[in-house]
């Protein structure tokens, strides 16, 4: 079966080359001029592979990758022009699985696309759900956008991260010292007060009677869940 690859660059000159050299190889190819056309093209088409540029409009590479991962373990390599150690290390550590530095060669394109695509091939399928429901509770991974019955729900950068905890690890149990390392910060992980207000904002804004939670619930002595429903 023919492969498909996402191409995403806001310049026309790299979309029309990339396209070029990846199709006389015998791939399919989709093109995004921004990160959020490459997330909703994600969505859509389920590529087997991902080229994504750093510096675009309306979302950026890095802001692309990241909200990519809240649902999809689809290859991605990073495309940059600034190739900077910086770039390439915070590329990776988003969860990127390589990078190419532009200029690049037609020969350095496509080896590296073989190359993610033959360790993706032994790793598995890629796609998962981009739509998390919880009751009357709604997240778009793709979007980052939160829903209450059909009512959006607007949450700060941390709260969101926040409830990705809870989503990602349902049924399970976090303690506050997980919960503080993975969205603050490991400085922060004896802060119980920032994270009790943080439980009490998302309880407001998403339970139907925050006394009585039924997303975010508490386990006396243990930490927090987000029940099996």
């Amino acid at each position: 079966m023919t492969q498909s690859i996402l191409i995403v660059d806001d310049e026309p000159r790299y979309l029309r080359l990339m396209e070029a050299n990846l199709v006389t190889e015998g791939f399919h190819v989709f093109q995004a001029t921004n990160g959020q056309e490459a997330v909703d093209m994600v969505v859509e088409k389920h590529p087997d592979l991902v080229f994504l540029d750093i510096m675009m409009p309306v979302l950026d590479g890095f802001g692309a990758l990241e909200r990519i991962r809240e649902f999809s373990n689809v290859p991605i390599i990073i495309v940059t022009a600034r190739g900077s150690e910086n770039d390439r290390v915070r590329g990776l550590d988003l969860g990127a699985d390589d990078y190419i530095v532009k200029p690049f060669s037609a020969t350095e394109l496509l080896a590296r696309a073989r190359a993610v695509l033959r360790r993706a091939l032994v790793s598995g399928g890629s796609f998962q759900q981009s739509i998390f429901t919880h009751g009357n509770l709604r997240i778009d991974f793709a979007r980052a956008e939160v829903y209450k019955g059909d009512k959006m729900v607007f949450l700060s950068a941390t709260e969101y991260r926040l409830l990705l905890q809870f989503a990602h690890n349902l049924g399970s149990v976090l303690t506050s010292d997980q919960l503080l390392t993975d969205v603050w910060g490991p400085e922060y992980k004896d802060d119980k007060e920032i994270l009790w207000v943080s439980i009490s904002r998302l309880r407001q804004k998403l339970e139907a009677d925050a006394k009585n939670p039924r997303h975010i619930v508490t386990r006396s002595g243990l930490g927090y869940t987000m029940p099996q429903m």
